[in-house]
């Protein structure tokens, strides 16, 4: 712990504090606004549901939340890099496995943290919970005490029983392992693995392999105690045992020769470089071990420049993280319904990532990832996390290797609707910013602040350094920046991380009042108000700034009024090519999905050509999220119901969109819920083109779209992003008083990927 920043540790505990404690809450399903409500949900309506699932126990899978929650049970043991903490102590990092469960796959999650080490206890504390739950993830747990526990539950509980941390990045590994080697030219029967590391990771990943075609003879185990060789006593057990080889070599550095796979799940800089340059060509280093590798990257790739790289970074080429499966495992077996997760579904597993990893990747994850995403090969052996099409090839193919092996108690039956119908899932998390932050790091903008000296600026642009999202720039006094940067405890410092502008002291100031005059002398700017606003006025510097390129793109109005920084905006930087005017798109993230709503902040009473404008700008913003926009134009009426003057500008809008682009999966116009729902949509107008759910809602003004955006924001406790500015001729956004740092971040991620075509 103490390679963590102190303005990270600060910023860990506020982020889990407030603004209430913890990261998961419960919240009903049902509604309960009046006496019926209350009766069907408790008494006397609820014992009709207890005396069906009495009579039928599968009922509960339809009456109860049973068959989407899962328990993440821990002891304490063996907590990331941690250890032996205490139940206590891993609540926040189960609570942390929660959030991924729903985040990614829509599960519900109790995270129980047991306050028992004894084996049998613990086994019958657990296996006493199966009426509540549909899974049980165990985490955390530490070895060889996690093999028996899994077992014995395994063997005791009709659910799915899974210990993460073995079976998780075993399956990970196993599916790099399968591409090094399509990669490599070998067979999986010939190769020779050698890993440094036996815990319950290094162990099920090599009963893994062994079940994909590894020869047990040519594995080779070392551990803190060196070569597992046969008549060793130190530190042994019986899963481990299996794996011990006849031999008198009793190090690593011995038994690395001819390895064809190096697998570490160790500890920091054991592997050497002068022990790659005797492994087999194109070798596979898995150096898994975080924070610090068992080599780095750079050190491997020097030493052996055929050799195919893994760590558990996320800053390097394939990241060996567990999230890339355990969710959609789970998500796989409960809506089938499966008594086990067996190795037929781990192995199904397996080869969905690997075949990902091999797709071409497509056009939505191309945009998602700034138009970089790799082509199958040494730098992608394995997808990335964020892959929004993990959940769609891993899902079906688990709970169809659950079908054909008999274990599951609801097979589906028609298997390519039920991956269409996972689509709901994706995009549909707080992570859906990670394909802008991934685009934003690959090639980092200058992003100047209007308002440098505000709290929420320095803390975002703290976040940004760490992120490598920016190059920031501050418009803002020297000695108030430096005094709040000591006050709230960052690191960040002026000339080192970001750049300075000081609107009483900068050398430029002349030439940004000539420049001034040159973009708003015909527009009411005299030079007096020139030479006055450059001093006092930070949206009219920050505009400046790129308006002559010391910038690439801007964020303001934490300050002042939206249509004030507006104007400057558009008298310094002017009209994209294109455009007719300016307009504002709000993204709001919420449970049920993303949406992004136009214009929530600019044309009051838009004309039809400014309605098919927005629309059309719209989509290309909401590509740089990798998602493709469905397009609803909204209004009081559907499909010609009524024709009023709102209604007809919306059908008229529509016609100039479909002219223009063909191609646009785009319908209107149609009241919110038609929007949003197929069904209702199919009742009104079964031959509509837009198709699943609208993620771009446009509407027919500024009150309804402000309305609108303000009423889900607080009523949905929403995430707003934004709003995101369209139009001006260079990236500039202007943000509103309420923006939290976190939101400026976003902002900052957006404005960048924004910028990176205009240099």
């Amino acid at each position: 712990m103490a390679d963590i920043s102190d303005d990270l540790r600060t910023g860990a505990l506020f982020y889990h504090r407030n603004p209430r404690p913890g990261k998961i809450e419960i919240q009903p399903t049902k509604p309960l606004g009046n006496q019926r409500d209350l009766a069907l949900a408790y008494t006397p309506g609820v014992a009709i549901a207890c005396t069906a699932i009495f009579d039928d126990p599968a009922e509960a899978a339809t009456l109860t939340s049973r068959q989407n929650l899962v328990a993440v049970v821990t002891n304490g043991t063996a907590v990331l890099g941690l250890g032996n903490i205490g139940p206590l102590a891993s609540k926040p990092v189960m609570e942390g496995k929660a959030v991924l469960f729903k985040k990614f796959a829509g599960i519900d999650v109790f995270d129980i943290e047991v306050a028992e080490n004894d084996v049998d206890r613990l086994v019958d504390v657990v296996a006493a919970l199966e009426p509540t739950f549909g899974g049980i993830n165990l985490e955390d747990i530490k070895a060889p005490e996690c093999f028996d526990v899994e077992d014995r539950l395994k063997a005791r509980m009709g659910i799915p029983v899974f210990h993460d941390d073995q079976h998780g990045t075993a399956i990970i590994v196993a599916a790099a392992v399968v591409n090094a080697l399509e990669f490599a030219g070998k067979t999986i029967e010939a190769i020779k693995v050698v890993t440094s590391g036996a815990g319950a990771a290094a162990l099920a990943t090599l009963n893994l392999l062994v079940t994909l075609g590894v020869r047990r003879e040519n594995i080779w185990i070392t551990d803190i105690e060196g070569v597992v060789y046969e008549g060793r006593t130190a530190l042994m057990d019986r899963w481990k045992a299996p794996y011990a080889q006849p031999t008198d070599k009793r190090t690593l550095a011995e038994v690395i020769e001819g390895a064809d796979v190096f697998i570490g799940l160790s500890a920091g800089g054991v592997l050497k470089p002068e022990m790659l340059a005797r492994m087999a060509p194109s070798p596979l280093i898995m150096a898994l071990a975080n924070p610090t590798p068992e080599i780095m990257p750079d050190l491997a790739r020097k030493a052996r420049p055929d050799a195919l790289i893994c760590t558990g970074r996320s800053d390097f080429p394939n990241q060996v993280n567990n999230v890339l499966c355990f969710p959609y495992i789970f998500r796989g077996a409960l809506d089938v319904q499966a008594s086990t997760i067996n190795e037929e579904m781990k192995a199904a597993a397996v080869k969905a990532i690997a075949a990902l990893a091999r797709e071409t990747p497509s056009d939505v994850v191309a945009r998602a990832y700034g138009g970089e995403a790799r082509p199958f090969g040494p730098e992608s052996l394995i997808p990335s996390p964020f892959d929004p099409r993990l959940i769609l090839r891993i899902a079906p193919a688990v709970a169809k290797a659950a079908i054909d092996s008999g274990v599951a108690r609801k097979p589906v039956a028609d298997l390519r609707a039920y991956a269409e119908s996972l689509d709901r899932f994706v995009f549909r998390s707080g992570f859906i910013m990670k394909p802008v932050f991934t685009a934003a790091k690959a090639n980092p903008k200058r992003v100047i602040y209007a308002e440098g000296e505000d709290e929420r600026v320095l803390r975002a642009v703290q976040a940004v350094i760490e992120e490598k999202l920016a190059h920031p720039i501050l418009v803002g006094r020297p000695s108030v920046i430096e005094t709040r940067i000591k006050r709230f405890g960052l690191s960040i410092a002026p000339g080192r991380d970001f750049e300075l502008i000081n609107p009483e002291d900068d050398p430029r100031y002349r030439d940004y009042v000539a420049e001034y005059l040159a973009a708003a002398g015909r527009k009411g700017i005299t030079p007096d108000a020139a030479r006055t606003l450059v001093r006092t006025n930070a949206t009219v510097i920050a505009a400046l700034a790129v308006r002559r390129d010391d910038a690439d793109a801007m964020i303001c109005g934490l300050e002042g009024r939206f249509r004030s920084n507006l104007r400057h905006i558009e008298s310094i930087l002017g009209l994209a090519p294109g455009a007719q005017r300016m307009a504002a798109v709000s993204l709001l993230i919420t449970t049920k999905g993303a949406y992004f709503l136009a214009d929530t902040h600019v044309i009051e009473e838009p004309t039809a050509e400014e309605i098919a404008d927005i629309a059309m700008a719209c989509a290309t913003h909401v590509r740089r999220f990798g998602i493709e926009p469905r397009i609803a134009l909204l209004s009081h009426s559907d499909f010609g119901a009524m024709d009023s003057k709102s209604v007809v500008k919306m059908q008229q809008a529509l016609a100039l969109v479909r002219a223009r682009s063909p191609d646009f999966e785009i319908d209107g116009e149609m009241q919110a819920d038609t929007a949003l729902l197929q069904m209702i949509r199919d009742k009104v107008n079964p031959a509509s083109t837009l198709k699943g759910e609208a993620n771009v809602l446009i509407m027919p003004n500024l009150d309804a779209a402000n309305i609108a955006f303000q009423l889900v924001k607080v009523v949905a406790d929403a995430l707003p992003v934004g709003p995101i500015l369209i139009g001006p001729s260079r990236p500039a956004h202007i943000l509103t008083p309420s923006v939290t740092a976190r939101g400026i971040v976003n902002v900052t991620a957006l404005a960048a990927v924004e910028a990176q075509p205009h240099s």
